[in-house]
Order: C-alpha cells, then sequence, then structure tokens
C-alpha cells in the first residue's frame, strides 16, 4: 500500500513538472512571436543552442505575425525553430506544437523529392517554387514557396515563406473550364459560320438563278408586270413595260412616270388604290387606261399582290397590267346591243301583257283550260318584262345615266311591305320580319325596294331546302342595315368575291339556278348611289346573310 502511494506522488510530481514545463514553452512561444525576447535556446544532441536573430527587433516580429503568409525558420536539420500563426492555421495544428518538428512532415509525399531540391538551392540563393503541403485532416494546401538564408549568432539559418494558393488554384481551374468552354464555343461558332457562308453561297446563287428565271419569265409575257418594295417603290419593269409605255430607264426612276403614263380619269383613283393597298398589306385590281408609246390609251386590267415571308411580312409587291381593250370594246357593244334589244322587246311585251290582262277580264267566260293557260302566259311575260327591266338598268349603269329622285321615307314599312309581296310571289317559303320603328333614310323608296327584292329572289332560288327566310331592318352604329338571310347551300370564299360582278350566277353540282346574274349587280349600284354599302356574309352549307347599309337621318 505504501509502495502504490510513493508512485502516485512521484507520477503526481512528474505531472506538474511537465505542466510547468509546458506552461513556460507557452509563454516563451509568445513572447517570441510578441517579440518581448530575442533569442532561443534549443537543447540538442550536443547541448543547449542558442538561437538569435541578428536583426531580429519588436518591429520585425510583428510585421511577421501579421502577414497573410506563413512564414517559418530551419536549421540545418529541416526542424522549424519559429512559425508564426499563419502557418500554424495552414495546416490545422497549434502553434506550440508546429514548433520543433521536421518541416517535410507537413510536405505532401508526391512533393518531397521536390521539397528537398527547393530547400537543398535556398541554402546556397535564393529560389521558389510550387509544393503543396498536407494539413492535419489531410487535406492538400497547393503553396508557392520562397526560401532564403538567415544569419544568426548560432549560424545560418533557411527562412521560408509559403503563399497559400488554393484560392489562385480554383480559379485557374475555373478558368481553364471557361476557357475550355470558350474554345468549345468558338469552335462551335466557326463550324456554325462555316455552314452559314456554306449556305449563303448556295442561297446566293438559288436567288441568282430564281432571279434569271423570273426576268426571263417577266420579259417574254404579253403582259406589262413590275415589282415594288414593301414602302412602294418600284424596282423592275419588265420588258413589254418598256416597250408599250417608250419611256426609258431613267424615265421610270422619275416619279412623274405615272402621270406620263395614266389617263388623267385614272390617276386618282390608281393613286388611291395602291396607297391603300400598302397601307392594308391586301391585293388589289381595278381597270385603268394605259398610254401606249404612239400617245393611244388602251383599258388595262391592273392587279397587284404581295409576297409574304414565313413571318407575314411583306417583301415586295408583283403588279401586272393587262390589255383589256377589245374586251371593253365587246363589253360596250354587247352593252349597247342590249339597250336596243331591251327598248325593242319593251314595247311588244307590253302590248302582249295588256291583250292577255283585256282577256282575262272580258264579261265572256272563259274555259277553265284557256283561263289557266292565260294566267300562266301572264306569269312568263311578267318573268320576261322583270328580265327585261334587269337588262335596260345594267344598260344605264354602263351608260352613267341610271336616276332617279330621291326624298326621305320609312324603311320599316317597306321592308314589311316587301315580304308581304314576296309571301304572295313564293307561297311555299316562310319569311319573317325583324324591323326597328322609324328608320328614316334619304332615297328612292322604289329602287330600295328593288334591291330587297333582289336579295330575297336570291335567297329563295338558293334555298331549296330549308325555306325560311329572315328579313332584318336595325340600327347599326349611325346607319340602318337591312338583311335577308337564308339556310340554303351558302357561298365560297371565291364566290363571295364574285357574286356582285355583272352577269355571274353561283353555279352548284346539286343546284343549277335560273336568271342572267344582275339582279346583285344592279342592287350594288343603287346601293352605291344612296352613298351606302352591300355585303355577304357567309360559309358553304350554312346559308347566306345578304345586307345593305344606308345612312340614317334625323
Amino acid at each position: 500500500m505504501e509502495l502504490k502511494e510513493l508512485t502516485y506522488n512521484e507520477l503526481l510530481s512528474e505531472a506538474n513538472e511537465l505542466r510547468f514545463q509546458l506552461e513556460e514553452a507557452n509563454d516563451t512561444i509568445d513572447a517570441i512571436r510578441t517579440g518581448q525576447i530575442d533569442a532561443l535556446i534549443v537543447q540538442g544532441e550536443e547541448g543547449h543552442q542558442v538561437y538569435t536573430l541578428k536583426t531580429a527587433d519588436q518591429t520585425y516580429r510583428t510585421f511577421i505575425e501579421k502577414m497573410n503568409e506563413g512564414a517559418v525558420t530551419l536549421n540545418w536539420d529541416g526542424i522549424i525553430v519559429y512559425s508564426n500563426s499563419r502557418f500554424a492555421k495552414m495546416v490545422g495544428m497549434p502553434l506550440e506544437r508546429v514548433i520543433g518538428l521536421p518541416f517535410d512532415r507537413f510536405v505532401d509525399e508526391h512533393y518531397t523529392s521536390k521539397f528537398n531540391s527547393i530547400v537543398n538551392t535556398g541554402w546556397e540563393k535564393e529560389c521558389k517554387d510550387e509544393v503543396a503541403l498536407i494539413d492535419s485532416d489531410q487535406h492538400l494546401i497547393p503553396c508557392l514557396l520562397s526560401c532564403n538564408t538567415l544569419e544568426m549568432d548560432e549560424g545560418t539559418a533557411l527562412s521560408l515563406i509559403l503563399t497559400d494558393l488554393t484560392i489562385q488554384k480554383e480559379t485557374e481551374k475555373e478558368l481553364q473550364v471557361k476557357n475550355k468552354q470558350l474554345t468549345e464555343a468558338q469552335n462551335a461558332t466557326k463550324k456554325l459560320n462555316d455552314e452559314l457562308e456554306d449556305t449563303v453561297r448556295t442561297r446566293t446563287a438559288d436567288l441568282l438563278i430564281s432571279r434569271e428565271h423570273f426576268k426571263l419569265l417577266a420579259n417574254n409575257i404579253p403582259q406589262m408586270t413590275w415589282t415594288n418594295l414593301p414602302d412602294g417603290e418600284v424596282d423592275f419593269y419588265n420588258r413589254r413595260w418598256y416597250d408599250y409605255t417608250g419611256l426609258t430607264v431613267a424615265d421610270a426612276k422619275s416619279k412623274a412616270w405615272r402621270e406620263n403614263i395614266i389617263h388623267p380619269d385614272d390617276l386618282q383613283i390608281s393613286v388611291e388604290k395602291s396607297l391603300a393597298a400598302l397601307l392594308s398589306g391586301d391585293d388589289y385590281q381595278l381597270e385603268i387606261r394605259f398610254r401606249r408609246a404612239d400617245g393611244i390609251y388602251r383599258w388595262h386590267l391592273v392587279r397587284s399582290v404581295p409576297l409574304r415571308d414565313d413571318n407575314g411580312e411583306i417583301l415586295f409587291w408583283v403588279g401586272t397590267a393587262t390589255d383589256i381593250e377589245e374586251q371593253k370594246v365587246a363589253m360596250d357593244k354587247k352593252d349597247e346591243f342590249i339597250g336596243i334589244a331591251s327598248h325593242e322587246l319593251k314595247t311588244p311585251l307590253t302590248s302582249v301583257k295588256g291583250y292577255l290582262q283585256l282577256i282575262s277580264h272580258k264579261k265572256e267566260i272563259l274555259p277553265d283550260a284557256v283561263k289557266q293557260y292565260v294566267d300562266k302566259a301572264i306569269i312568263s311575260l311578267n318573268k320576261l318584262q322583270r328580265l327585261v327591266n334587269d337588262l335596260l338598268d345594267v344598260s344605264k349603269i354602263q351608260a352613267g345615266k341610271l336616276e332617279y329622285a330621291v326624298m326621305p321615307f320609312n324603311l320599316t314599312p317597306m321592308v314589311a311591305l316587301c315580304a308581304e309581296n314576296a309571301q304572295h310571289i313564293f307561297p311555299d317559303y316562310t319569311f319573317g320580319v325583324q324591323a326597328e320603328n322609324e328608320l328614316m333614310v334619304m332615297g328612292n323608296e322604289e329602287r330600295l325596294e328593288q334591291v330587297v327584292m333582289n336579295l330575297i329572289n336570291n335567297a329563295v332560288k338558293y334555298s331549296p331546302i330549308n325555306r325560311h327566310v329572315i328579313l332584318k331592318a336595325k340600327k347599326h352604329n349611325d346607319r340602318v342595315r337591312v338583311s335577308v338571310a337564308d339556310k340554303g347551300i351558302g357561298l365560297s370564299t371565291v364566290q363571295q368575291e364574285r357574286i356582285f360582278e355583272r352577269f355571274y350566277r353561283v353555279e352548284d353540282k346539286t343546284h343549277m339556278s335560273s336568271g342572267l346574274g344582275m339582279g346583285l349587280y344592279i342592287s350594288q349600284q343603287i346601293v352605291a348611289d344612296h352613298e351606302g354599302a352591300i355585303g355577304v356574309e357567309s360559309e358553304l352549307g350554312k346559308g347566306a346573310t345578304f345586307y345593305f347599309d344606308l345612312p340614317l337621318i334625323a
């Protein structure tokens, strides 16, 4: 028992001694770091050795302590005899444990040979190179190692300055990645540029071929043709245009070319139509007179259509002018014939109708068969008379002589009267009326009644199955709209564009219609003379709604 207490006391005494030495060592290290002492005694194999910095002073040591770089001093055996706090922090160890250790224990094994070479050189001259240290957690720390010798009282020591390159290496790594990405992007861009250049060369060649094909085609057609830029500037005329007008290329570039070749009476409508098309982007056509090189004016049908890209933007316009002088002359002759024939037919028709009416009203009782034949003859004469009247109206329209008196009147009773008359004429159909009261307009009641009856006849003609027609008269903004709707065969888009043309008739595979195709043409002119507009809304197989708008008056 006594032996155990003695051993314990000895151990306690040794522990106290070691604690005292540790505290003394810590105080010594702290005094060295703060510059309170200028020398250090280290116990070696040959006894105590004193290490003193010849130039050591408090300012220098304070500077070393506050450096961002690690600073250590080695003796000839590679033992660390001094270290600042930064190096201890770099390797992840307390400062008091760092001093007295061999420095090469902190060098990564892959850099041992390189480190030894640097140190050997450093004893002879200043040098620097990159090495990798390893901290207490086995993490690599890339560093720039700078070596320089220091003269101390007991001899020469080696000073190492270690600059942490971790951030720099990460930056370099990121830079390498970015450079690699940049190189890849440059290569991709170069490849794309090469492909684009090849495509441009191919497209340019194709464009040149297409342009030559277009010019060849344009120069060998009988029509005059040209192209306009999106702003309306003409950038091409074909050979036919120059031959017909007699103008030169310099003349064509002049803005006054319109005045030189377009008939004065057609100039304004030509300018208005072209400007309206440029603003709306819609194609247009009109009939105007162009002056030939010999000074003679001839009628032409002018059409202009835009060419668009995939985004719907107009690339350029293509215009054509087709000589229709012969057609116009033939049409004038036909109109003249129609006018003469209509006048010649009107008198005998009136006489025949009068005689038939006299026969039907005779006091003698006629046989039923005769009376039936007379009634059918009167119905046929009425149809024929309506056709003759339409032909006369067309002749007057073409001659500009369709004239009639106008006065204020209420459309409402007129629409109702038209529905009532239609019910008598077409007993197999039903006619509904939806009309607002007091729809006052300025016009010729007889002619507008003719328009409504034309629309009704048209609705009946093209509604062979669903025999219900709706008439409406309602205010539409500051105008009145009269419409006639049916559930018939309907109209295609192309048919809607042509339905108001003279002598045009809608033909359907399952439905054949009679008539000369003049009713809607005459109606359009009558409505236009009343400062109104006529139109149609339709879909194939779902019927059609014809309407016209007239200005309202108070």
